[in-house]
């Protein structure tokens, strides 16, 4: 497209750009006290095998639900359906009992399926009940943070007028970020007492099933389609989430055992993240008020769109390489990079995984649209899904081309 074109753009959608670039700046410091608290814990996670392979999929689902949340309750204020009263009956109402029926099953799917594919592949682990048992109790302390935080800024946002799409993805995975990860290590301690973390564990399994049972039965018709469609988006989720967490635990010493680099991947993953999240929250906005239409190839709205995310994508991670970089001075025993070999793995595996995130969140919403089903449902927890495999594997690409890992 011509310069003039995404320049003139650029200037239509400043509001936007403005609103992203803060939300994505604030989530760069909650993430990066992520990165700093996982570098930091390095002695927990060795003592309590299969804890790294589960921190992804836990941190993700968080993540996929409430960015799903802060998406539908999105295109509700700008269709109208939305009033800020939480109530059964209300608009905002039904999705929180739609969103805690999935972070019951999630949580419970998540040590599930990390103790499974740990096992599978030979990695040590702990016990099912016992990763269970961390999972939910991990997801359920977190989640009780983020429902504070989504239904707030939906309301601030009906009532100031400030876009969700802008800034919901971005806060809402920070947040995510910031507490799940503390949350994961305080729910640890129930092994301390192995009587209670069995008992947790069976009842997380049993509440599990119950919770996808009431949720695909449920009497109300808005309810129903939300836990029916993101059931199985969540579950494919889940899988590649532990996939990641696979991928950090068995490379974990080969490519980042520079601690300054292990710090980089919950601000960077995260940064993907939001930076798919913002652009599926848009694309299923205009999809649902008639500006886009459900095409194979994307229209010139939609490209647009994209060159929004590319300039909020060079800012968020040359962010996140300078951020990183002092990061590392702060975490005791970790040897600091250089800022420019830190900026320069940072910007490289940002530019491998920018066209993946764009192409997962226009073909997710696109197509989730042309067969009837609410992007708004599909589209984050898929691109969240995808990048935070893919950006770990981009950030090892980007490490191993660079020669920076120590």
């Amino acid at each position: 497209m011509p310069v003039v074109e995404v320049r003139a753009y650029w200037r239509h959608e400043s509001r936007s750009i403005g609103t992203g670039s803060k939300a994505l700046a604030m989530g760069l410091g909650a993430t990066l006290v992520a990165g700093i608290a996982l570098a930091s814990a390095e002695d927990q996670l060795e003592a309590i095998p299969g804890l790294l392979a589960l921190i992804p999929a836990a941190i993700g689902m968080r993540g996929a639900i409430f960015g799903a949340l802060g998406s539908r309750l999105a295109t509700g204020i700008l269709t109208g359906e939305f009033e800020p009263r939480l109530h059964r009956r209300t608009y905002l109402g039904r999705q929180v009992e739609a969103s805690t029926i999935l972070s019951i099953a999630s949580a419970t799917q998540a040590g599930v399926i990390a103790w499974a594919i740990s096992a599978a592949l030979g990695l040590p682990t702990v016990g099912l009940l016992d990763l269970v048992a961390i999972s939910l109790v991990g997801g359920v302390l977190s989640s009780l943070v983020l429902f504070v935080v989504v239904v707030w800024m939906a309301r601030r946002a009906d009532k100031v007028g400030f876009s969700m799409d802008d800034a919901g993805a971005p806060i809402i995975t920070a947040t995510g970020d910031l507490v799940t990860l503390p949350a994961l290590l305080v729910a640890t301690l129930v092994l301390q007492v192995p009587v209670l973390a069995t008992a947790t564990g069976a009842v997380g399994i049993v509440g599990g099933l119950v919770a996808v049972i009431v949720g695909v039965r449920r009497g109300d018709a808005v309810i129903r389609r939300v836990v029916r469609e993101s059931l199985v988006v969540l579950t494919i989720a889940v899988t590649i989430d532990v996939l990641a967490g696979v991928v950090v635990e068995s490379r974990a010493e080969e490519q980042f055992d520079a601690a300054a680099l292990l710090i980089l991947i919950p601000p960077f993953i995260a940064n993907c993240g939001s930076l798919g999240g913002m652009l599926s929250s848009r694309l299923a906005s205009k999809l649902h008020v008639g500006l886009l239409t459900a095409r194979l190839v994307p229209d010139r709205l939609a490209l647009l769109d994209f060159s929004v995310t590319a300039l909020l994508a060079t800012l968020a991670f040359t962010g996140v390489g300078v951020a990183g970089w002092l990061a590392a001075w702060i975490v005791p025993g970790v040897t600091p990079l250089t800022l420019v070999t830190t900026v320069s793995v940072t910007l490289l595996a940002g530019a491998i995984a920018l066209p993946i995130l764009a192409l997962t969140a226009y073909a997710t919403a696109a197509n989730s649209f042309r067969f009837g089903f609410d992007p708004d449902n599909h589209g984050i927890p898929v691109v969240t899904a995808t990048m935070d495999l893919t950006g770990v594997i981009c950030l090892v690409i980007a490490i191993n081309l660079l020669g920076a890992s120590a």
